[in-house]
């Protein structure tokens, strides 16, 4: 990933990207952080499968640095992933695991320094058998994610990004972040929240 619009994302949040554009697309919060990170900016390597980690494991095994798993579980109550997984994609640099379908091992993925996101937290594990699909377009928390597009996250949600987009929509995020500021400094100085979003409005 490109460094200098990482350090970008970094200035603003996915709420101030909301805000510069409604159409961006938002992951069902249902599917929610379980470990302490939960900072995400990265290409989505995608998965499909059905109640069978195996094409999960692949995936861990085979994205590139920075790549974000995004997998396609079919929001079924099956781990897909658990400690393991999260540990290699630790090892091998990815920058994190979003899985519409059940994770598991929360004594680990707790405290780890990746994030993962999951639908479900559920003891009981899928198969390793079905090969799974790789690298085509998927649906997870209900938006349409294809290879390669921008899944970005932190403590509000997730969102999904074409990366043609990306630069000029940090840079609208960024104006809404500074126009925020300025509300802050008005309310700070005693002005009534209606006349301060109005001055800064105008």
């Amino acid at each position: 990933m490109n460094q200098e619009l990482l350090d970008r994302f970094r200035r603003v949040d996915t709420t101030a990207i909301c805000d510069a554009d409604r159409t961006v697309r938002v992951v069902h919060s249902a599917i929610r952080p379980r470990s302490t990170a939960t900072r995400i900016f990265g290409r989505a390597f995608t998965v499909r499968c059905r109640e069978d980690f195996l094409a999960v494991l692949h995936a861990v095994e085979t994205a590139e640095p920075g790549d974000v798993i995004v997998v396609d579980g079919g929001g079924r109550e099956t781990a897909l992933g658990g400690e393991l997984f999260a540990r290699t994609a630790l090892a091998r640099s990815l920058g994190g695991i979003v899985v519409d379908g059940g994770y598991r091992d929360m004594s680990y993925v707790a405290t780890c320094a990746l994030p993962v996101y999951s639908r479900f937290v559920t003891p009981r594990a899928g198969t390793a058998v079905q090969p799974g699909e790789l690298q085509v377009p998927v649906t997870c928390g209900g938006v349409v994610v294809n290879p390669g597009d921008l899944v970005l996250a932190d403590d509000e949600g997730l969102v999904v990004l074409d990366p043609d987009r990306v630069d000029a929509l940090l840079d609208a995020a960024l104006a809404v972040k500074n126009r925020e500021q300025k509300v802050v400094e008005l309310l700070n100085g005693g002005t009534p929240l209606s006349e301060a979003l109005k001055v800064v409005q105008h």
